[in-house]
């Protein structure tokens, strides 16, 4: 019985490092400096023609071996995908001996021919073989058993979500969709900023590091600046530096950058998070919604080849145009209430029959943002656009041209997710200067995410800024969504953790 006793981890690290000891000692390289490389996975088994002999140089991972003495198989794994080389201790003499001390997980560099197997499977016949470095912890590699009946039962499965994120680069290994993930994630930012360039916009940086954190309702991340003696904020947001550059005279610029907001965590909030801002003069925020449909159409098709998209077991069309709603006109539907018009004791009510704590709720704008959150956005599955936002709620954005109590702003929404939000920007310096200061009086009144007052943009808009429309895109939402991603997690390479607990 003893025999079919598993090793444990901690015994198999230390077989591992007794197999690199014996390595160094037999003189070979455990740790290579470099290894030329002409060929991967793909490409060989794509470029293969029967009756022909090609020579390859590839390297990768070894993920999985089979011995037969003086010979064997390995399966080895390239970011394109995996394929089988074959060795044969008569043709590489001591690199076999050294083979007989890899393991799965080791990278190994191979030079050879490409071949195809009695069993019809393209491999690289093993010339030469050098080891590239030593993996020296064990990969969690499934196990697949079928039982007579046919049933696959799969044995240590590299399946816990919290591992994963805290150890991506073993998820990227063992789990070869995760990869295609981030692939995805790069191909569609790539689109966007191919989309905004095409248009003729300006791709510019702005600080990370600000004196007054805005351009959104948040908590900031403070820091302290030694050399000025100062608090500093890591940005909310990017939108009040971009618009700066409109008054500079920009024709249109925009940033994909890391935004960092100091609050709470779920599946679609990470506290470091990517946004795309774009900012175009003489437009409006009907120009925009049509802007923002064209571009998602055109990203869908270039990296997806599609518009319709099945998430969660919903069919998603992005096809324009897009459903397009009024917040006030949605809230009053599911609550009774026009949000505009009612009391406050009318708004806190409405809350409590939803379910919305309003212990430390204190502004009205905040009441509205709640109600529309637990009522309305929940049931906007398909691409949506929501306007008539309260005035209260949209310190930035001009008030509408014919309706009263409302600016002009949009929010998209896919999934009852916001994944964009818009404005036909403020540039009244005056109007300006009366909505930041109405936000310090939410701020005294509790609401601890309303807008400073900066000072130095106002100077900016005294200066003269043309009409504008203003954009922002949550990449890493529209990620999760076009990729099928049930959390945020997902999409991020390295997403915020609670500290790891030392056993």
């Amino acid at each position: 019985m003893e025999n079919n006793v598993q090793p444990t981890v901690n015994e198999l690290i230390k077989r591992r490092y007794e197999e690199l000891e014996e390595l160094t000692k037999n003189g070979v390289e455990t740790f290579a400096y470099s290894f030329d490389v002409d060929s991967d996975s793909q490409k060989i088994k794509n470029n293969f023609v029967e009756g022909t002999e090609s020579n390859v140089r590839i390297a990768g991972r070894i993920m999985a071996i089979r011995r037969m003495g003086k010979a064997s198989f390995a399966h080895i794994q390239d970011q394109n995908g995996r394929i089988q080389v074959y060795l044969k201790k008569d043709e590489i003499g001591e690199s076999y001996d050294a083979f007989k001390l890899m393991d799965i997980g080791d990278i190994i560099g191979v030079a050879g021919f490409v071949f195809k197997t009695k069993t019809g499977e393209i491999s690289v016949h093993t010339r030469e073989l050098k080891l590239l470095s030593k993996s020296l912890q064990p990969l969690p590699i499934a196990k697949e058993v079928i039982d007579e009946q046919g049933n696959k039962t799969i044995f240590d499965q590299f399946a816990d979500k919290e591992l994963r994120y805290r150890r991506r680069y073993v998820d990227l290994i063992v789990n070869p969709d995760i990869k295609d993930v981030f692939i995805k994630r790069s191909k569609i930012i790539s689109a966007i900023r191919s989309y905004l360039d095409a248009s003729g916009y300006l791709e510019v940086e702005t600080p990370i590091l600000q004196p007054l954190y805005g351009g959104a309702a948040a908590r900031p991340f403070v820091t302290h600046h030694n050399a000025l003696d100062t608090e500093l904020y890591l940005r909310i947001a990017d939108e009040l530096y971009l618009k700066r550059l409109i008054v500079g005279g920009f024709n249109g610029v925009y940033e994909i950058s890391k935004d960092f907001r100091n609050e709470g965590m779920d599946r679609s909030h990470n506290p470091e998070f990517t946004m795309m801002e774009l900012y175009v003069p003489y437009k409006d925020y009907n120009w925009m919604m049509e802007y923002v449909e064209s571009m998602f159409e055109n990203v869908c098709t270039k990296v997806f080849n599609s518009l319709v998209f099945n998430v969660e077991g919903n069919e998603i069309n992005f096809k324009a145009p897009w459903k397009c709603v009024s917040m006030i006109e949605a809230i009053e539907e599911k609550t009774g209430l026009n949000v505009l018009t009612c009391s406050m004791d009318d708004l806190k009510n409405a809350a409590k029959k939803v379910g919305i704590e309003i212990g430390s709720i204190h502004s009205r704008a905040k009441f509205i943002d709640e109600l529309f959150s637990a009522t309305v956005e929940p049931t906007l599955i398909q691409p949506t656009f929501v306007v008539d936002y309260p005035l209260e709620l949209s310190p930035l954005a001009k008030k509408h041209r014919t309706k009263e109590g409302v600016v002009e702003r949009f929010e998209g929404y896919v999934l009852g997710r916001e994944i964009c939000n818009a404005f036909s920007e403020l540039n009244d310096p005056i109007d300006q200067k009366n909505r930041f200061e109405d936000q310090v009086k939410m701020r005294e009144e509790g609401d601890d995410e309303a807008h400073q007052i900066d000072e130095d943009f106002i100077r900016a808009l005294e200066f003269g800024m043309p009409p504008t429309a203003g954009l922002g895109v949550g990449i890493d939402r529209i990620v999760m969504i076009l990729t099928n991603q049930p959390s945020i997690r997902d999409v991020i390479f390295f997403p915020q953790m609670k500290p790891e607990i030392k056993s």
